[in-house]
């Protein structure tokens, strides 16, 4: 049985000064830091009698994210590019203004591009499910995954057993600071047990 607590990365410095995040690597904003800190705090008297392994997007917004929570819970974090945020392409250190202007392809399908050179759903798909399926099949029980909103969105598309073309009709986001409890049952059924709970940054 798997337990999984996800956290979408702290604030950003992107998300206060209009720049795309994707694969830049912006740090967290002084307030960020403070969310993170309490993420931390609060998890670690939640959590404190289990012996957890994390595993982190290795940009800096989640990576710092995951180091400070980290510190709380007295684990270090495993660093993978697989849990990146979607790679935006050329687009990638522009402007959000930017991107609205220069859009190549404005998306509605998961094979859909809005750069030619960015990642579309599915390859972001692609480029998760090795690593889902692994994460699914190691020998840890109690699992931290520290990540980004868009991947975290196919994340947890995978965790309920969705098909990836269920991303074509439906979305389960989360917000910055998030943390999400998933379980999995005796028999094998995957449970959402709260959904990017946002009172652990406070």
């Amino acid at each position: 049985m798997k337990n999984i607590i996800t956290i979408q990365h702290t604030q950003s410095i992107h998300h206060t000064n209009g720049m795309v995040g994707s694969w830049t690597d912006w740090d967290l904003s002084e307030l960020g830091i403070q969310q993170a800190n309490n993420i931390g705090k609060n998890l670690s008297n939640q959590i404190s009698d289990k012996k957890f392994v994390m595993y982190s997007s290795d940009l800096l917004r989640a990576k710092h994210t995951a180091e400070i929570v980290g510190k709380y819970l007295n684990v270090a974090p495993i660093f993978a590019t697989e849990l990146r945020e979607r790679n935006l392409g050329k687009c990638v250190g522009k402007s959000v203004q930017w991107l609205k202007d220069n859009m190549e392809v404005r998306e509605k399908y998961i094979d859909d591009k809005m750069f030619s050179d960015a990642e579309s759903r599915r390859d972001e798909w692609n480029r998760l499910l090795p690593f889902f399926n692994e994460l699914m099949t190691n020998k840890y029980e109690n699992i931290i995954v520290v990540s980004h909103g868009d991947l975290l969105s196919v994340f947890n598309t995978m965790w309920l057993g969705m098909d990836i073309e269920m991303l074509n009709r439906s979305e389960i986001f989360g917000l910055a600071g998030g943390v999400s409890f998933m379980h999995e049952t005796t028999d094998g059924k995957r449970i959402i047990k709260r959904m990017s709970d946002m009172s652990y940054i406070k």
